[in-house]
């Protein structure tokens, strides 16, 4: 299969919250949409590093810390609110709280950008989210619909450094199919 020429667009974004075992490995529940992803921007976490000797630049190395990522999307789902930013949904109520002792939990995010050829499918493994912020404007001659923004850190995962992962037109249908329904993990043979 031919690779894209171009890429454009952003799709089904999911997250996946992770649970952290007692040896430090995760685990990510099963992917859930978040509907009405608008953008999302990766900027590079790291440094470079130059070592100057005999009067040139000798030696360059590089870090990589992940990313930091905004996410805008249409609206923050209740689902979100309270699988991810540790919001509490009121039974009887129905009234959703914010608390200031609530402990966002880590997620997976998985999304994909569209191309000439094939859409591009990504995992980001190790996401921390912050609380997003809350802002509308008044409405004029149109009605123009509002955005929330989500800031993320994707940070290498501890037990391995997997930042991220994507697929590319060589892979398999099997994989490619089924990467919404779990969080792609490469799978060793002995």
């Amino acid at each position: 299969m031919a690779e894209n020429k171009v890429v454009f667009g952003l799709k089904n974004a999911h997250y996946a919250v992770i649970t952290e075992g007692v040896d430090g490995t995760y685990t990510y529940a099963t992917p859930v949409k978040l509907p009405g992803s608008t953008e999302l921007t990766l900027e590079p976490k790291g440094e470079q590093t130059d070592f100057y000797a005999d009067d040139i630049l000798y030696f360059t190395t590089s870090s990589n810390q992940g990313y930091d990522a905004t996410l805008t999307v249409a609206n923050i789902t209740e689902k979100f609110r309270t699988d991810v930013l540790g919001e509490v949904l009121d039974a009887t109520d129905k009234v959703l709280t914010e608390n200031n002792t609530a402990k966002p939990k880590k997620i997976a995010l998985l999304f994909e950008f569209d191309g000439d050829v094939k859409a591009i499918r990504h995992v980001l493994y190790n996401c921390s989210v912050s609380r997003p912020g809350l802002a509308s404007a008044t409405k004029t001659e149109s009605s123009e619909p509002g955005t929330s923004e989500l800031t993320l850190v994707a940070a290498p995962r501890p037990e391995d450094g997997v930042v991220k992962r994507s697929t590319t037109a060589e892979t398999t249908a099997a994989v490619y199919d089924a990467w919404y329904t779990t969080v792609y993990e490469k799978v060793t043979t002995p």
